[in-house]
């Protein structure tokens, strides 16, 4: 991490952002007394691919748009697939649902158990002080060896699943519109079915982790970026847990619900806004306007959506959660933590009801029928969130125009307010500590967010240029949009 402190100016910055997916910065400004005034994420990259996938064929889009991400690429796999079964009026059969939700439950484990034990664990379990030539992977190895061989183990069980499913762990070959192109066989069911009661194990350790850790620094939980927004996610029909199908579910900052609708209506409740700071989107529900109906997606985002897991463990842990605030929505954007374990577990118990029930082991995977329609829009809950995919194509299946709607962008808004809050909590210049600035850093850390994923504000590409003198000082600012 990089370290820009300019008095003169009164201004931090924090470049690269680290242990995340993508490119960030964060920029501290400080009053004159020391205090922060504001602080900003920026999110400095720019990929495009809503513009350059005009002109491509739908059954293209399955291939192209994972190509966003290697962290999530199963998740833009499967999205890009429900769309094109919407365009195409050609839903799957039940047997190649449960092989894509079986995949998709892959993705939550695989990326879930990197982030809580790689990404976050070096803050969580060495602490936010700790010197940051330790404060990483290696330190962990070093601090607990056999914990680190048990979470690259989780890890390595999700993409295993993904791998048995479609050939390889990132960028696989799999569904495809109207189902997927190969079964599942019974020595692969076998293989994944072996390893599960050793994978829920190590998540539990994970839950005890973070639950101690949370009691030995409530103090710096209840601090520590908490405020108000709504929050969204799909549901099961009684408003369980659902992260391959389902209707969206909005809940407001008193946990009454705010809409309920069909994902192909995205648009006549959510809208984006756009700020000439930041190359990402900022949605919110359109009924309340910006920045009031703004929400949180992800771990976070969903259990305070939700009022039960359909699994027995998760949903013994999500009554935990949601006891914290007396069955209200939990603020603490520290929590995300202890959710995102939540649905590790979840997602790993699901596997073994995917893979016990009959049908997963069917020939019958692919709807060859065609009705093809105007509009497809594919939804699925990345392990960051909510994921919309939006196509427009003609009659010959040729892409229009498409939106892309991905989980970091929901959580846009989240992510700024809680830099801000956390930077205004714990920074205080002129001596300006490496763990302060941490802090700020795991802001961001919590939502796990995927910058590639997000950034897709063509037409919106600011560009500042500071004119400085010999001393310091800012004579002019140049900003094209």
């Amino acid at each position: 991490m990089a370290l820009g402190v300019d008095m003169v100016t009164q201004k931090i910055t924090i470049e690269p952002v680290t242990r995340i997916e993508g490119h960030a910065k964060v920029t501290v400004h400080l009053k004159e007394d020391g205090t922060v005034e504001h602080a900003y994420f920026h999110v400095n990259e720019f990929r495009g691919f809503e513009k350059f996938c005009e002109g491509r064929m739908l059954f293209e889009m399955q291939q192209i748009t994972p190509r966003i991400c290697g962290i999530c690429p199963v998740s833009h796999h499967l999205a890009a697939a429900k769309a094109a079964d919407a365009a195409l009026g050609a839903p799957p059969p039940r047997p190649a649902n449960l092989l894509r939700e079986l995949m998709h439950m892959g993705q939550i484990i695989q990326s879930h158990g990197m982030h809580f034990f790689e990404l976050a664990g070096p803050d969580l379990i060495l602490g936010f002080d700790e010197d940051p030539a330790t404060r990483n992977v290696v330190g962990l190895i070093q601090a607990d060896p056999n914990l680190t061989v048990r979470a690259v183990q989780l890890r390595k069980f999700g993409q295993s699943i993904i791998a048995e499913l479609g050939e390889r762990s990132i960028h696989p070959n799999f569904a495809i519109p109207g189902g997927v192109n190969r079964t599942l066989s019974i020595a692969s069911r076998d293989k994944i079915l072996a390893q599960i009661d050793h994978e829920i194990e190590t998540i539990q350790i994970g839950i005890k982790i973070i639950k101690n850790w949370v009691e030995a620094n409530m103090e710096d939980v209840n601090k520590f970026a908490v405020f108000p927004t709504g929050y969204t996610g799909l549901v099961s029909p009684e408003n369980g847990l659902e992260l391959y199908d389902g209707p969206i579910r909005m809940v407001g900052r008193d946990g009454k619900e705010w809409e309920k609708f069909y994902v192909k209506d995205y648009l006549d409740y959510i809208n984006e806004h756009v700020e000439n700071w930041s190359y990402l989107k900022f949605p919110y529900y359109k009924k309340l306007g910006y920045p009031d109906g703004v929400y949180r997606v992800g771990p976070l985002g969903r259990c305070n959506a939700v009022e039960k897991i359909h699994t027995p463990l998760a949903d013994a842990e999500l009554k935990i959660f949601k006891a914290i605030n007396n069955s209200k929505p939990v603020e603490n954007t520290l929590y995300y933590h202890y959710t995102r374990l939540i649905e590790t577990l979840y997602a790993t118990e699901h596997t073994r009801e995917l893979l016990e029930d009959p049908d997963i082991l069917s020939t019958d995977i692919l709807n060859t029928c065609r009705d093809m329609q105007e509009r497809g829009v594919g939804v699925i809950e990345a392990p960051r969130g909510t994921l919309i995919h939006d196509y427009h194509i003609t009659p010959t299946s040729q892409i229009r125009k498409v939106n892309l709607i991905v989980s970091t962008g929901h959580n846009n808004y989240a992510m700024s307010k809680a830099v801000d809050s956390v930077a205004k909590t714990y920074v205080k210049g002129p001596d300006v500590k490496e763990g302060m600035l941490n802090r700020v850093e795991a802001a961001i850390r919590a939502h796990d967010p995927c910058l590639s994923c997000s950034t897709h504000a063509y037409g919106k590409m600011p560009i500042s240029l500071d004119i400085i003198d010999s001393q310091g000082n800012i004579v002019k600012t140049l900003i094209r949009n």
